[in-house]
């Protein structure tokens, strides 16, 4: 697929909020001021357009963020350096044209060589066995599982070497 990813811009989290929201339960919901917040402290949020729509984001954090994700949590608590991908989301238009590949390429390229590993997680309860099947595809290992909500909802642990 030929998309412009670039950096997001203010003008870029009102498509991204509406993107996020229409892959609950597959993302987690969020609202425009967390955004605002992933905008001014993530190591990586940028947009992939397919000329004026927005075609997909990616949003990645690295280690000593001020962010109380258990699922960031977990891993800083038992790595030291790797690049963590909060959240990842591909509009229906341009689903299986290797988009989400190239964000995470792209995001990979961004880590110092420090950086040995890119991780994430992945539902697994409400079950999301096409993102599952990518992040084998693309490498990832399980190397955990956190359960929330009273145990209704549960995340795989993933991990890359790089």
């Amino acid at each position: 697929m030929r998309a412009d990813i670039r950096t997001v811009t203010q003008p870029d989290l009102e498509e991204v909020l509406v993107l996020n929201e229409s892959e609950v339960p597959h993302v987690g919901r969020i609202d425009i001021d967390r955004l605002r917040w992933f905008e001014e402290h993530a190591c990586y949020f940028k947009v992939a357009k397919d000329g004026d729509r927005l075609a997909g984001f990616l949003i990645g954090l690295r280690p000593g963020t001020n962010y109380a994700s258990p699922n960031y949590r977990w891993f800083c608590e038992r790595y030291a350096d790797f690049g963590y991908v909060d959240r990842v989301a591909i509009a229906a238009h341009a689903r299986r044209r290797g988009l989400a590949s190239i964000l995470y390429d792209d995001f990979a390229a961004t880590l110092p060589k420090s950086a040995k590993l890119i991780t994430c997680e992945v539902n697994i309860r409400p079950s999301n066995a096409q993102s599952m099947r990518f992040h084998t595809q693309l490498g990832f290992s399980r190397v955990g599982t956190l359960s929330s909500d009273d145990d209704r909802k549960q995340v795989a642990l993933l991990a890359k070497h790089l």
